[in-house]
C-alpha cells in the first residue's frame, strides 16, 4: 500500500517531472509518465494523473500536449526562453568580475530553470580575449551591498588596497578608512563604478536625485 504522504505529494514530483523532462521537442507520454513517478515510489493511473494536470494547470503551469502514436504533454510556459537563457549564460562566461567558480555555479542555476535537454545547449564556451576571470569570490556580494546601501540612503566604509606580488593586500595611507554616501553604480568597460559623496560635502541639487 502506497505512504499516504507519497500520494498527497503526488502533483508537486509530477511538476517536476514535467519541468525538468519535457519540451516541444521532449514530451512524455501518460505511461512514461506513470513510469517515472513509480521510480519515486508513486502508484498512479491515467486519471489521476489527468486530474493532477488539471490542478496543475490552474495553478499556472501551462501543459499542452501533441500527438505521436500517442498523446503526450509537455511545459510550453517557462519564465525564461531557451534564447533567453543562452544570452545570459554569455554574460555570466564573458564577465571579468565573476569567478570561474562561480560563473559554472551561476550556469547551473540558469541551466536548471529549463528542461534537461535544453539545459545541455547552456553548455557553451564563449572565448573572451585577454580578459582575465576575477578570482574573489566574495565580488557579487560586495556589489550587493552597494545596491542594498544606494536604495536605503546608507553610508559605507572602505579601505583602499593593492595586492603585492604574493597576493597579499598592502593598503593605502595606512589603512585609512573611507566614508562615503553611495549615490549610484555605473557599468562600464565589464567594470562597476561606484559614484559617491563625501559625507561632509553637501551639493544642494543631489538632494533632488
Amino acid at each position: 500500500m502506497q505512504d499516504a504522504s507519497l500520494t498527497k505529494l503526488r502533483p508537486f514530483y509530477l511538476m517536476r517531472i514535467l519541468l525538468e523532462q519535457t519540451d516541444e521537442d521532449h514530451p512524455l507520454s501518460l505511461k512514461e509518465i506513470c513510469a517515472l513517478l513509480a521510480e519515486k515510489g508513486i502508484s498512479a493511473d491515467r486519471k489521476t494523473i489527468y486530474d493532477d494536470m488539471s490542478q496543475l494547470a490552474v495553478y499556472g503551469l501551462v501543459i499542452e500536449k501533441k500527438r505521436s502514436k500517442t498523446w503526450k504533454y509537455y511545459v510550453a510556459e517557462r519564465p525564461f526562453e531557451l534564447a533567453e537563457l543562452k544570452m545570459l549564460v554569455d554574460v555570466v562566461q564573458s564577465s571579468r568580475f565573476i569567478s570561474e567558480k562561480k560563473s559554472r555555479a551561476l550556469i547551473a542555476k540558469l541551466a536548471s530553470l529549463t528542461s534537461i535537454h535544453q539545459a545541455e545547449q547552456l553548455q557553451r564556451s564563449v572565448f573572451i580575449t585577454d580578459q582575465p576571470k576575477a578570482a574573489n569570490e566574495s565580488i557579487l556580494y560586495s556589489i550587493d551591498a552597494l545596491h542594498v546601501a544606494v536604495s536605503k540612503r546608507q553610508q559605507i566604509s572602505f579601505r583602499y588596497f593593492d595586492y603585492d606580488i604574493d597576493g597579499g593586500r598592502e593598503y593605502r595611507k595606512d589603512g585609512d578608512v573611507y566614508l562615503r554616501e553611495p549615490l549610484a553604480l555605473c557599468w562600464k568597460n565589464d567594470s562597476y563604478y561606484l559614484i559617491a559623496r563625501c559625507p561632509k560635502a553637501h551639493f544642494p541639487w543631489l538632494d533632488r536625485l
